[in-house]
């Protein structure tokens, strides 16, 4: 599959732009999986595609939160295999279905990361100490049911696992934040594997991407932008507006 040094570039654009939103509003995927459809990806590609730019991208926003020391490991340790499994089976699932039909399922999903995204997670911010029901039951089961959703589709997994974290589990709203983009990491992990094994991923479109993801991400973690989010939402759903119009039409018409 061919690409143009014009279509490599734009993509980079898009993929740094959507790393740099990411770090600071998230929804980062809504932005970088149509982008590949719209540049004619096909949908299982761009999925297995996206999910090695997006896995670096997480990377390196964890790296910054483990170093802050804001990861709870005990927790980490009672999902993160729940994440890698839920994430793989969710990827085997897409890759068993036509690629039009992809196409349309990621359409009609799209939505659902933009709720999450657009979803407050400000307000409650006390904490309590985690029980066993926590730690049996709630983080796996959260853990397993993203992680699924992860892998079949991506965009907003962060948002859906801060938001899981923080009403189930009472978790401090930092605490879920930085435990989330763990549990991310190692969805995107389980998932990119099965991709891998069904050679979904374009390496040659998805080393440079990947590149310029995590370069917006680092920049944008690092730069403290204040009352910018609001700001940087309004330009994420209407170029995910613009970009949702152009593949319903691809797709559907």
């Amino acid at each position: 599959m061919d690409f143009t040094i014009t279509t490599i570039l734009l993509l980079c654009l898009a993929f740094f732009i959507a790393g740099f939103i990411d770090s600071i509003a998230g929804g980062g995927g809504l932005i970088t999986l149509p982008s590949l459809l719209f540049a004619g990806v096909p949908p299982q590609f761009a999925l297995g595609t996206n999910k090695l730019a997006s896995t670096f991208g997480t990377g390196t926003a964890v790296f910054n939160f483990v170093r802050s020391k804001k990861v709870n490991w005990k927790v980490i340790a009672f999902g993160m295999a729940f994440s890698l499994i839920g994430s793989f089976i969710g990827s085997r699932t897409v890759l068993v279905l036509s690629q039009d039909i992809v196409g349309k399922i990621i359409i009609f999903m799209l939505p659902l990361g933009v709720v999450a995204t657009l979803i407050p997670r400000k307000g409650i911010v006390s904490g309590s100490d985690l029980t066993k029901k926590d730690f049996y039951f709630k983080i796996p089961v959260i853990c397993v049911i993203i992680g699924f959703y992860d892998g079949f589709f991506g965009p907003g997994t962060g948002s859906f696992l801060t938001l899981a974290f923080f009403f189930f589990t009472r978790m401090k709203l930092i605490e879920a934040t930085a435990n989330a983009k763990v549990f991310n990491l190692m969805s995107n992990i389980g998932g990119l594997t099965a991709f891998l094994l069904g050679s979904k991923v374009l390496f040659l479109l998805a080393i440079p991407i990947a590149l310029s993801n995590m370069t917006g991400n680092f920049l944008g973690s690092r730069l403290a932008i204040k009352k910018g989010e609001g700001v940087i939402r309004f330009f994420l759903i209407l170029a995910f507006v613009m970009l949702l119009g152009s593949l319903v039409w691809k797709y559907y018409f």
